[in-house]
């Protein structure tokens, strides 16, 4: 991760100048399959609903960059779910007013965009960001700041590590479990299939060094070998070759090579692993960082067959009591189905504005005291948000339900998940086949 020092101070040299972080509205990047169906979104700084006096709630989320391809997947969630909220009443009598900004999948970007939303727009709190390294330097930003930050998809165990010595002060929390779990589920599922000696492959950040560790350690205590434990392979974030990584995860004859990537990187990483011939006869397990239905075609084809075609992987999924809402409402006013981590970013959003109503303040002081008492407390279960801000406008506690899970936010800002297991089939098409519950 990079320094935060020195990403605040191309924060502050980014607003000197006046430049704010762009978004990409009708994105450059392939996002107009029926799974996402997600309509062009505004720019970057647009402001939904202008309103001094009410809660301001700001998005910081990838548009562009590495994982674009699934930053676009989520990127409706939260105006709809504003969209929602302010059609019965609003917070704490008010409309809620969002802003968006893209943190193009960059952690100086990211901090240049929450200095932005905490300074200048003064926010009371964010979605955001999705990976791992970019919320790494927006909660240094967000603490201090007194910005409530709920991320939908930043999912390094470190975030867990950090709140338990209280660096953030309770203004941390995601709706996406964190990669310990996934890490459980994942090796339990290369074990289940007979793999007996595995080796890794990882982004060099947070995310996936953290998910590296995680795996390592549970797949040995399944009785699993990690063939390059002593010479982990880890890529630089912004290498555009890959050929000696590709070698060296795949030496060894591993039965499988875990691989845990950003979609633009990752592609290119499995294609020169292809191209070298190393790939053949090794199982390609992936993690949630490259599911969308473009990645197969981002790694490419040889001749008809696509070269990600029995490739498996993981990714959080949601099973709550409030999704099934959640889908008819995006097919509704969007068309089509939510895509990847969708869920997480409506429930993000959600738990903010609940929060704000619990407190009756639209403060991120505020949301911070409240976001566990309505996600994890002994209140009425409601799965429906304007049913929940009601209750609460009348005094009465809530244990909000959401589409992505329960969401109970525990004392380090974590949930447990349940995951999908997906695989690619030969038209290159992502079919979800299994779910898995960490044990």
């Amino acid at each position: 991760m990079k320094k935060i020092s020195a990403a605040l101070t191309l924060s502050i040299a980014t607003l000197a100048t006046g430049f704010l972080v762009g978004a990409c509205g009708d994105s450059s990047t392939p996002n107009g399959t029926a799974n996402n169906a997600t309509t062009a979104t505004p720019a970057a700084n647009s402001t939904i609903t202008s309103n001094s006096k009410g809660l301001k709630i700001g998005s910081l989320l990838p548009t562009t960059g590495d994982l674009a391809s699934v930053g676009q997947q989520m990127l409706g969630s939260v105006p709809l779910l504003v969209d929602t909220v302010n059609a019965c009443g609003g917070v704490n009598g008010e409309p809620v007013t969002l802003v968006q900004v893209d943190d193009q999948t960059d952690p100086r970007a990211g901090a240049a965009g929450m200095t932005k939303l905490a300074t200048l727009d003064k926010v009371a709190g964010v979605v955001g960001s999705f990976a791992s390294s970019v919320s790494s330097a927006a909660v240094s930003i967000a603490t201090p700041n007194k910005v409530m930050l709920v991320s939908p998809g930043s999912t390094s165990p470190v975030f867990t590590e950090k709140a338990q010595k209280g660096d953030y002060k309770g203004f941390w929390a995601r709706t996406a479990p964190p990669d310990t779990y996934q890490a459980l589920a994942l090796a339990q599922l290369a074990r289940k299939k007979g793999f007996k000696r595995v080796s890794t492959v990882v982004i060099n950040n947070d995310y996936g060094v953290g998910f590296e560790k995680a795996f390592v350690q549970t797949f040995e205590k399944l009785g699993g070998t990690i063939v390059n434990k002593d010479k982990p392979v880890r890529y630089d974030p912004k290498a555009q070759t890959f050929d000696t990584e590709a070698a060296a995860a795949f030496a060894g004859k591993p039965d499988a090579v875990l691989a845990v990537l950003y979609a633009e990187t990752g592609s290119l990483f499995l294609k020169a692993a292809y191209q070298q011939g190393v790939t053949k006869g090794v199982q390609i397990l992936l993690t949630d960082g490259v599911k969308s239905p473009t990645f197969p075609e981002q790694v490419g084809k040889d001749g008809d067959k696509f070269i990600l075609t029995g490739a498996i992987g993981t990714v959080p999924g949601s099973n709550g009591k409030a999704l099934e809402a959640f889908n008819k409402l995006w097919k509704d006013k969007k068309g089509g189905a939510p895509g990847e981590y969708a869920p997480q970013a409506w429930d993000a959003a959600a738990l903010l504005t609940l929060a704000a109503q619990a407190a009756k303040e639209n403060t991120g002081v505020g949301i911070a005291s409240k976001i566990r008492e309505v996600s994890n407390g002994t209140g009425t279960e409601v799965t429906d948000v304007c049913e929940g801000l009601k209750l609460l406008k009348n005094g009465q506690k809530i244990n909000y339900q959401g589409a992505s899970g329960n969401v109970d936010v525990d004392a380090n800002g974590d949930v447990v998940g349940v995951y999908d297991v997906w695989t690619v089939g030969d038209d290159g098409q992502i079919k979800v086949i299994d779910k898995v519950s960490p044990k």
